[in-house]
This record gives C-alpha cells, sequence and structure tokens, in this order.
C-alpha cells in the first residue's frame, strides 16, 4: 500500500533493481539495505500535521465509541419500546437487526476500504449511521424501527472498519498496537455504556427515542472534522470507479451477507417463534445449509471472479498464525460479549434491579477492561511476544467464564464482580492485539483484508455468540420454565414472558412463591448460558498454546 508519497513501504525487487546501478551482488544489496533504511524513516504522516492528526483521532474515535454504544443499547430499552409500540412478536429484531447488518456488510467493507477513497467511506458510512440512527428515534412503528437497526448497523461497521483503517494506513507498524487498542478501548466503552444510556433514558422524561437521537448531536459536532480535517487517502489510484467496482467479487459478498443473516435469523427464532421441527425453522436451517455450500464452492473455486478478487482471503487459511489470530480473537470477543449482556440480565432478576442500576453493577469490568486494553496495547510492540498475552489472556477468561457458571440466585454480589473481572482481564488482553500482529504478518497488499478478516472475527462472533447465547436463554429458560411451574397451568406465552422480566405477567403476580420460582429459574439459565463464556475461553486458550513462539517485530513488516 502507498505512503503519502506513493512509495510502498515494503520495496519491491523491481524498484530497488530500477534505482540502484549495476556495481557488482555486493553494491547491489548495499543499495537495497540503504533504499529500505530510507523508506523505514518515512513517516506514514508525511504532510500531515500533528494537530489535524489528533483532532483525527478524536473523530475516529467517536465514530468508534458510538458504534460500540449501538451494538448494546437496545438490551436495555425494549421493554419501553414493546409498550409504545407493542408486536411483541417482532421485538428480538430491536437487538438482532443491528449487529446483524453489521456483520453482513465487514467482507464487503473491508474490501472497499482497499479500493476506494478511505475518507469517502468513511463520510458516507457515518451519514448512513446517521440516517438510520434519525430513523430509530422517530420510528412510527416496530417496522419502522427495525428497518433503522439495520441501515445503521450497516453505517456502524463502515465506520468501524474505516477508524481501522486510517489506523493501519496513517500509522507505523510499531504504532498500529497502541492506537487499535485505543479505537478498541472506544468501542468497549460504548458497548458497556449502551445499556446504562439506554436504561437512562427508558425511564426518564427524554424517553426511549434519544438512545437512538443522541447519535445525532455527538457527530454533528464532529462533522467539521469529518468533511475537513480529516485526511484523504486514495489505496488505488491506478484504477476508475468502474474498475474498482469490478474488482469486487459480488456474488462472494452476497453469499457472504446471507449466510450471516440466514444463521442469526434461524438461532433467534428457532425454538421461541418457531418450533424447531416447525416447517419455517427447517426451512431456515436448509437454506443456511444450501447457502453455506454454495459460499464455500463459490470462494474455494472463484466462480463468477477470480483468485484475487474473492471476498473472503482463502489464502490467508493457509498461515498458522492468521488462522489462530481468527479463532482466539473469536474466542475473546464471545466471551466478552455475553458476560457484558447477562450480567445486568442476572441483576435484574435476582436483585430486582433497574436497567440502570443493572448496567452500573459492570464498571467493575468496564475499569479493567479498559485497563487491560490499554496494557496490552502499550506492551505489544516492546514484547513482541503476542502468544504470551493470549495465554495469559485465554486463561483468564476460562477462569472467570468457569466460575460465572457456578452462580445461582443467592451468589454473593463481591463474587460476582470477581468473576466478571476476572473475564474482563482476559478479554481486554487479547481484544485488539490481532489487529496489529495480523497486519505485521501480511504483504502491504493485503493490509486491508487482514483487517476486514480480524474485524469479522471480533465483530462477527459477537453477534454471533449473542444469537447463540439468546437461543439458549430463550429454549433453555422456557423448558425450565414450564417443568417448574407444574401444577400452576400457566399459559406456554405467559411462561415465555417471564424471560423478558417486569413485563412479564408472572413478575407482575401477587403470588411472591410464583415471583421466587421465576427468578431462581431464569437465574439457574443465566448460569447455564455462561456456558458460552467457559468454551470460548477455552478456545482462546487452547489458540494460544498452538501459536508460534516468536517475536513479531513491529518495526518492520513480516512476510506469510
Amino acid at each position: 500500500m502507498p505512503n503519502s508519497q506513493g512509495i510502498s513501504r515494503t520495496p519491491s525487487k523491481t524498484s530497488n533493481d530500477a534505482d540502484i546501478p549495476p556495481h557488482g551482488e555486493k553494491d547491489v544489496e548495499a543499495g537495497r539495505d540503504t533504499l529500505a533504511e530510507n523508506l523505514a524513516h518515512i513517516s506514514p504522516r508525511e504532510g500531515v500535521p500533528r494537530w489535524q492528526w489528533w483532532l483525527s483521532l478524536l473523530g475516529l474515535y467517536l465514530g468508534a465509541l458510538l458504534y460500540g454504544l449501538d451494538t448494546t443499547i437496545a438490551a436495555d430499552v425494549q421493554a419501553s419500546v414493546y409498550q409504545r409500540l407493542g408486536d411483541i412478536e417482532h421485538l428480538p429484531w430491536v437487538g438482532l437487526g443491528f449487529p446483524m447488518a453489521s456483520v453482513a456488510v465487514i467482507l464487503l467493507l473491508g474490501r472497499a476500504y482497499g479500493l476506494f477513497n478511505i475518507k469517502f467511506l468513511l463520510l458516507s458510512s457515518i451519514a448512513t449511521f446517521e440516517v438510520g440512527s434519525a430513523l430509530c428515534g422517530a420510528a412510527p412503528s416496530m417496522s419502522a424501527l427495525i428497518v433503522g437497526r439495520v441501515i445503521a448497523g450497516i453505517g456502524g461497521a463502515g465506520m468501524y472498519l474505516g477508524a481501522l483503517t486510517y489506523i493501519s494506513v496513517f500509522t507505523s507498524n510499531k504504532e498500529a498496537s497502541l492506537y487499535n487498542a485505543l479505537i478498541g478501548l472506544a468501542w468497549g466503552v460504548g458497548a458497556i455504556l449502551g445499556p446504562v444510556i439506554g436504561g437512562a433514558f427508558s425511564v426518564g422524561s427524554a424517553t426511549w427515542r434519544w438512545a437512538f437521537y443522541i447519535n445525532l448531536p455527538l457527530a454533528g459536532l464532529f462533522s467539521p472534522v469529518y468533511f475537513f480535517i480529516m485526511p484523504s487517502r486514495n489505496p488505488r489510484p491506478d484504477l476508475t470507479a468502474i474498475q474498482k467496482l469490478a474488482e469486487i467479487d459480488w456474488v462472494g459478498a452476497i453469499l457472504n451477507g446471507a449466510l450471516f443473516v440466514l444463521f442469526m435469523i434461524a438461532c433467534t427464532f428457532g425454538g421461541s417463534t418457531y418450533a424447531w421441527n416447525s416447517g419455517s425453522s427447517i426451512a431456515l436451517w436448509v437454506i443456511f445449509g444450501v447457502c453455506l455450500i454454495s459460499y464455500i464452492a463459490q470462494q474455494y473455486f472463484a466462480f463468477f471472479t477470480t483468485a484475487e478478487r474473492r471476498i473472503f482471503p482463502v489464502h490467508f487459511l493457509k498461515s498458522r498464525t492468521m488462522v489462530l489470530l481468527y479463532i482466539a480473537t473469536s474466542g475473546a470477543a464471545a466471551a466478552n460479549s455475553v458476560t457484558l449482556y447477562y450480567i445486568p440480565l442476572y441483576f435484574q432478576f435476582t436483585r430486582g434491579d433497574s436497567a440502570l442500576q443493572a448496567a452500573v453493577r459492570l464498571l467493575p469490568f468496564i475499569c479493567v477492561f479498559i485497563f487491560s486494553v490499554m496494557l496490552a496495547g502499550g506492551l505489544l510492540p516492546a514484547m513482541g511476544r503476542y502468544n504470551l498475552f493470549y495465554l495469559i489472556g485465554g486463561a483468564l477468561s476460562l477462569a472467570g467464564g468457569a466460575l460465572m457458571f457456578t452462580i445461582d440466585a443467592d451468589t454473593n454480589v463481591s463474587r460476582i464482580y470477581g468473576y466478571e473481572v476476572l473475564v474482563a482481564a482476559g478479554t481486554g488482553l487479547v481484544f485488539q492485539n490481532a489487529y496489529a500482529v495480523a497486519a505485521a504478518k501480511v504483504p502491504d497488499k493485503d493490509k486491508a483484508k487482514a483487517i476486514g478478516f480480524i474485524n469479522v472475527a471480533q465483530i462477527g462472533t459477537i453477534s454471533i455468540a449473542l444469537a447463540i447465547a439468546g437461543s439458549l436463554f430463550q429454549n433453555l429458560g422456557f423448558d425450565s420454565l414450564k417443568s417448574a411451574f407444574q401444577g400452576y397451568n400457566f399459559p406456554d406465552d405467559y411462561v415465555r414472558s417471564a424471560l423478558a422480566g417486569n413485563i412479564s405477567p408472572i413478575f407482575t403476580s401477587a403470588n411472591p412463591e410464583v415471583i421466587h420460582i421465576a427468578v431462581v429459574t431464569v437465574a439457574r439459565t443465566i448460569q447455564r448460558v455462561f456456558g458460552v463464556a467457559v468454551a470460548a475461553g477455552a478456545v482462546t486458550f487452547a489458540s494460544a498454546l498452538l501459536m508460534r513462539w516468536e517475536r513479531v517485530d513491529l518495526d518492520v513488516v513480516a512476510g506469510g
């Protein structure tokens, strides 16, 4: 990828031979070393004043924070949305629509950032995100709200990928680790604050609508930075817009998006909205299977595209390091997201916390996660041995997840805090590392693909993990409640509604025994959901054991 002067950071053999006079092999080698040394001293921000770079960073961090915020903000506004808009059968889409849309377009947007002007794509993504947010806030119906969440999810994914691409293009490999940690920190803070802010608006006079409107004034405040200060970079000035569009594997992009959408729909609605043995549920899984086989075949044989243009970087699968970075990042993302989402839910059921009070219980998680992300970002360039971070992080995450798997309705609050701190420390140590390591392990031309590859592992797995956890919660919870309430003759819709909390007739019952049974049973269900966090921690730790014992010099670009 060219730097600000149009020179590749990794000099090619052709350019070296053209610039070095033929005075013998030793002179050629000496000339190459000199050229490489000169290139190493060229700043990737050549011509960009420091003040411009710092303001640009603030804009990027705000975008990452807003993306994280919208990923989780729906968790604590759904009851208020239902009371205002009704249509409870479509309520899960308020939470599902945003991450589902994001993961469906990650690889397509990652490819686009490797072809088109990154500033233009970032501005387009911000505009899309704000349009979706405005539609959510003004939604007159549940359908309009869901459409807004999908639009915002597409824009949010572009904002987050844009921030990562700016870091990749305008920082050295040594700097990238810390800057990526800050991007992850901004996203993590937003994701953790999502339930807090959503809960505050839901119980306040501003109403749940401002949980979505809040994005507009914040982005508007930074609009001069986005339009006039953010540096511009065209990664492929040699191609016209039509040629760039032709470089994209559109068939692969459509199949990839359909794959994620179908999986998340099948997981979310299987067993709850549709019985597992119903025609609708079976049809969803069959279509998903056909789509999966088609996608694998299309990518492997490069149907309707070429090997170089495939939407999925298949050649990364030949690299042990890239595959293990993907798996370990997925494990950390899954453990983090499940803990983040179900800790507040646990306190709402077992302690009667409001949405805001339950979200505040995440403060230990917030502080430790932030500290761990920053610690890893600062130490990684100095140490270089990235597998150590995955070993320690995986072990802590596994221990925390295993302890969360032991909780019940009466577990001491201080113990819960201790368990969530272990998960926060473990996942924070590895949450962002793969972006810097993967970028250092591939050639410059593959950096954008590497970012998209790791982003699918991170953001994609968050979406998938929450879909799986949600399916477990709904199905295990319903079966357990049905068994616990034998003899009460509650209809199935009453029993299932208990999983929605205070809007359920069961939790508004005057019978304290009924409420106690529901609390104990739901707490037991949440405990079993933390099995996802246990498995995720084990995957991260196992991946770390299989990683090479090597030191990656983040000052240079390593091959393969």
